[in-house]
C-alpha cells in the first residue's frame, strides 16, 4: 500500500493539507513523475517501506504527565543527543523548535536501543526485550524520561508503529549476525537501523508524498554505509564485519588483514570501491530533500553532507580507519554551511 497524500490526510487529519498549501509549503523544482535510479537490492526494502506505512496503531500518550515532566523528558533527550552526536545535534538545531524536540527524543529513541545492544557483559537480548515493552506501550513507566518524550512525539507527528518495531528489529540483528556476504544482505540490515530513522524523522518534518519514500530510504543506506565505513575497525573489536563478504574476497582481503589492521593497496582499491558506491547513493538520494517541508529541508542537508564529510576524512588520511576514527572538525562544520544552505533551497545537485 503507498502512501498518498490522500492516505495521509485521512490517517492524520491535524496535518491535512490544501493542494494549494502543500504546493507552497514543498516547492520543488523536481516533478512528481521524476525517475529515481534504483537498483535491485531496493526493491525489498521499498516493499518493507510501504508495509510499515500500511499498519498504523495509534497510541494515545500518558494523560497524566504534565508540561513540566514533559519538558524534563525532552531535555534529556537534548542532552542525549549532544553527548553522542555532535554532527546530529548540530544538524537538527535547524529545525523548529517542536520538529527540533521531536527528531533528538528520535535519536535517544535510536541510540538507546543500539546501546543496549553494544553493552558487553549483559544480557542485551532480555534487555532490549524488556526495553521495547516499555518504549512501546502506550502507557509509557512514569519515571522513564525517554519513553515519556518519545510516546508524545511519535503521536504528535502520526508515526507509524511498524516503523519503530523495524528498527528494533534491526538493532537486535547486531546480537545474532555479525557477517553480511553480500550488499543486498548490508543494505537489508541498514534499512532496519538507518532508513527507517529517516522514514520516521520525514513523518516529522513533512513531505510532499509518496514519491519522498524510495529517497529516504536511499539516504539511509548511504548514511549507514558511512558509519560502517569510518567504525571498521571498531566493529572488528567487537567481533563484526559488516563489509560485504564477497567484496572483501574480490579485493583480496582476509580476516588476518583486518586483524591487522594492514592498510596496503589492496585495502586503498576496497575502500575506494566504497566510497565511491556511497557518494553515489548519497547523490541519487539528495533530490528527495526538495521533498520535505521547508522548514526541515536545510537540517536534512546538513545532516547529509556532513555525514559524507567523513568519507573525505577517511580518503585524506589514506584509507585508514584501524588507527583513527574520521571525523570532521567543528570549524570544517561550520564552512559547509552557508553553500550548504544556497543548494538546498536550490535543490542544486551535490
Amino acid at each position: 500500500m503507498l502512501l498518498t497524500p490522500l492516505v495521509l490526510s485521512s490517517w492524520c487529519p491535524a496535518r491535512v493539507r490544501s493542494r494549494e498549501v502543500m504546493d507552497d509549503i514543498f516547492p520543488s523544482p523536481i516533478t512528481p513523475g521524476t525517475p529515481l535510479r534504483t537498483q535491485g537490492w531496493e526493491a525489498a526494502l521499498l516493499s518493507t517501506a510501504h508495509e510499515a506505512w500500511s499498519s498504523v496503531a495509534a497510541v494515545v500518550p500518558r494523560s497524566g504527565v504534565s508540561g513540566r515532566s514533559l519538558h524534563h523528558a525532552y531535555s534529556f533527550c537534548n542532552k542525549l543527543t549532544a553527548r553522542y552526536s555532535r554532527s546530529f545535534h548540530l544538524a537538527s538545531s535547524f529545525l523548529p523548535a517542536g520538529k527540533r524536540r521531536a527528531i533528538r527524543a528520535l535519536y535517544a529513541f535510536c541510540r538507546t536501543a543500539d546501546n543496549i545492544v553494544d553493552t558487553p557483559g549483559t544480557d542485551s537480548e532480555r534487555d532490549l526485550a524488556a526495553w521495547r515493552r516499555g518504549i512501546l506501550s502506550p502507557d509509557p513507566p512514569a519515571g522513564d524520561l525517554l519513553a515519556i518524550a518519545w510516546a508524545d512525539a511519535h503521536h504528535r507527528y502520526c508515526i507509524p508503529h511498524r516503523l519503530m518495531e523495524q528498527l528494533i528489529d534491526g538493532v537486535a540483528q547486531d546480537l545474532n549476525r555479525a557477517r553480511y556476504r553480500t550488499f543486498d544482505d548490508l543494505a537489508a540490515y541498514a534499512y532496519g537501523v538507518a532508513s527507517t530513522v529517516g522514514l520516521m524523522s520525514m513523518q516529522i518534518i513533512g513531505f510532499s508524498g509518496e514519491e519522498a519514500i524510495p529517497f529516504a530510504v536511499k539516504l539511509g543506506v548511504a548514511l549507514q554505509l558511512t558509519n560502517i565505513l569510518r567504525d571498521v575497525g571498531e566493529d572488528w573489536q567487537m567481533g563484526r564485519v559488516y563489509l560485504p563478504a564477497d567484496e572483501l574476497e574480490e579485493f583480496g582481503l582476509s580476516d588476518a588483514d583486518l586483524a591487522a589492521g594492514r592498510v596496503d593497496a589492496r585495502w586503498r582499491a576496497l575502500m575506494r570501491f566504497q566510497i565511491e558506491r556511497n557518494r553515489r547513493l548519497y547523490a541519487e538520494a539528495w533530490p528527495g530533500i526538495s521533498m520535505l517541508h521547508r522548514d526541515g529541508q536545510f537540517a536534512v542537508a546538513a545532516a547529509a553532507e556532513l555525514y559524507r564529510g567523513i568519507l573525505d576524512d577517511i580518503e585524506s588520511h589514506e584509507f585508514d580507519v584501524f588507527h583513527r576514527r574520521a571525523h570532521l572538525h567543528t570549524w570544517r562544520r561550520l564552512r559547509m554551511l552557508p553553500g550548504l544552505w544556497w543548494r538546498a533551497r536550490r535543490g542544486l545537485s551535490l
